[in-house]
């Protein structure tokens, strides 16, 4: 499987990198002297931008201006050799270049082209440009993001970017899937804002379930108790209980050498231990501080 790269940044390389891995040829195109932006960004090693590093390991790599009509012509003389074209530009820009879908898709009607852009082809957004922060602030997972009261906070990772090239490579390789059936390509546009909205299942359905607007619970679990981070005498560490076994619970109790807690009717499954999360965090973290 032959893949021409013409991502920049992180959501397109992102996808291609996974499909590298997975065993595909990834040949990525940069722009002559220019190359990939993201090989301005440091740290360096060796000159070399660790973050373009991060994303392109396992690709080939030419240089080509498809913005002019010398590299265009070599690009479209390269797509009959390739079964999947990745681009994210801003919507329009591949067809003011005639190297859109419906323009390639004559001279190889097997190709599978996947677009990843901001908030998708068409629609009242469609021509804005949006970086990983833009997507993640309307998504909502900033919102969610954070201790109680805070402002929002933009999780450590770039989420608005790799989970909309990870979402670009689950939709290509479904498409090779359906071309072995077909011997057709297709065409496969993908939102960032689309692939965030996606990932707050767990918030839609407590708000679909109680109207309540979800916030940020710091490290808690909207839905199980103890899950989170506590503080020991050394160190943080996380508790993670998803169960209603009262066997687990009580294992779980004498190991932190509180057994007294397992007797405690407050606390005797999932939901009672929730309902009065704010009582047994406030007995862990006393145990734990002396841990």
């Amino acid at each position: 499987v032959k893949i021409l790269d013409l991502g920049r940044v992180l959501s397109g390389p992102f996808c291609t990198m996974l499909l590298a891995d997975l065993g595909a040829e990834v040949v990525k195109v940069e722009q002559p002297q220019k190359g990939d932006p993201s090989r301005d960004l440091g740290p360096r090693v060796d000159g070399d931008s660790s973050y373009f590093i991060s994303v392109n390991r396992g690709k080939k790599g030419i240089t080509l201006n498809i913005f002019s009509k010398e590299g265009q012509a070599i690009l479209i003389k390269l797509i009959p050799h390739f079964d999947i074209l990745v681009e994210n530009y801003v919507p329009g820009t591949m067809a003011r270049i005639g190297l859109d879908y419906a323009r390639v898709k004559e001279i190889n009607p097997r190709l599978i082209y996947a677009s990843i852009s901001g908030f998708g082809q068409s629609g009242p957004y469609a021509q804005r440009p949006a970086l990983d922060i833009i997507v993640q602030a309307m998504g909502g997972i900033m919102s969610v993001t954070g201790d109680p009261d805070s402002h929002p906070i933009r999780p450590g990772a770039s989420l608005g970017d790799s989970i909309a090239g990870t979402f670009t490579a689950l939709a290509i390789m479904s498409a090779l899937f359906q071309r072995g059936t077909t011997g057709q390509g297709q065409y496969i546009d993908i939102s960032m804002l689309d692939c965030q909205v996606a990932i707050m299942e767990n918030a839609f359905s407590r708000y679909f379930a109680t109207g309540q607007v979800p916030g940020p619970l710091g490290t808690r679990h909207p839905a199980a108790t103890p899950f989170q981070a506590f503080k020991a005498s050394d160190r943080h560490f996380v508790v993670a209980l998803l169960t209603d076994d009262h066997e687990t619970w009580t294992g779980f109790c004498n190991a932190i050498g509180s057994p007294d807690l397992a007797q405690d009717i407050r606390f005797q499954d999932n939901q009672s231990r929730t309902t009065h999360r704010d009582a047994l965090i406030h007995i862990l973290d006393r145990v734990f501080q002396h841990k």
